[in-house]
Order: C-alpha cells, then structure tokens, then sequence
C-alpha cells in the first residue's frame, strides 16, 4: 500500500476531507486547486510574505511550506472560512472599514495573522501589532492602515466580549409599570 493509497485526513473551514494525495503534496495548491478556496494566495513560494497564510489549529502558517502529512489531522482555517460578504468575520470588517488593502495581494495573510495575533492577546499594543505582521509582506505601503485596522479589530472585539458579558433585561422587567 503506497501513502497515495491511504487519505490523508484533515479539516478545512469546519469540513472533514479524505485527500488520497501522498503526504509530501504541498498544502497550497491543495487549497486552492483541489478544495477551490481563493483566500491563500501564492507569493513567494518560500513561505516568506505571507500570502498563503492559513491557521493550522489556530496559529497562523504558510501553507506554501507545509505538506499534507504536516497537518493530517489538523483544523485548517483559511480566510475563505472566516466569513462571507453578508456576514464577515470582525477582523475582516475592520479591514475593510480602515481601508486595511490597496491591492489586496497580502491581506489574507495580514488578516489571518491578525486574527491569531487577537486570539492570543486580545488588547495588543501598536508594537506588538507590528512585531506579530512583521513578516507578513506590503508592496503597497499599506502598514499604517493596517495597524489601524488590527487595531479597530481589537476595540470591536472587545466591545462584543463586553456586550455579551452584560446580563440581558428579562422581560418581565420592561412590562413592569
């Protein structure tokens, strides 16, 4: 039995694959062509800008880099399961309102990188900001609008955490005279 005749085993953007590919199958190409996500885009190939950023159990990677044998049995996340155009992820509608892209080459891996970054320190400051995208690459010099834009991610998703930690009226309260 060769590894191409077992499947590899993963989940992407909560759906479980059997990919019958051999395990050193470069994750990207997978995404992309097999499993038709645009999210990850292809830069570098060396896994040094950041455009094929994915979350691999929830750390931001390159999917360039990695093969399927080094995620089998990994929650993959790519910007394509964060959210839609009716209903986008909190850090995608920061991006958007903070004008967070010019030509949008490095967004998915900006906006990946921010959601771990989030994930893991949900008040981060500006230099912590900087040094968690520093090796996301911008040919377009969008950095100050992508920090205000992490930035408004983070003030949002902190007032959601706060809304939903108030208790809510009972009903019974507003009928009282």
């Amino acid at each position: 039995m060769t590894s191409s005749d077992r499947p590899v085993r993963l989940t992407v953007n909560g759906t479980a694959h059997a990919l019958r590919l051999p395990a050193s199958t470069p994750l990207l190409p997978v995404l992309r062509n097999d499993l038709g996500l645009n999210g990850p885009k292809f830069g570098c190939g060396l896994g040094e800008c950041g455009s094929c950023a994915v979350l691999v159990d929830d750390r931001p990677a390159r999917a360039c880099v990695l093969h399927l044998g080094d995620v089998a049995g990994c929650r993959i996340v790519t910007l394509d399961g964060l959210g839609t155009a009716d209903a986008m992820h909190p850090v995608q509608a920061a991006f958007v309102a903070a004008a967070g892209a010019q030509c949008g080459y490095c967004l998915n891996g900006m906006i990946m990188t921010t959601v771990a970054l989030l994930e893991a320190t949900p008040d981060p400051s500006e230099a912590e900001i900087r040094e968690a995208l520093r090796f996301n690459l911008c040919r377009c010099g969008t950095h100050v609008e992508i920090v205000a834009a992490v930035q408004l991610a983070a003030e949002r998703l902190a007032a959601a955490r706060i809304a939903a930690a108030r208790p809510s009226p009972s009903p019974d309260a507003e009928a009282s005279p």
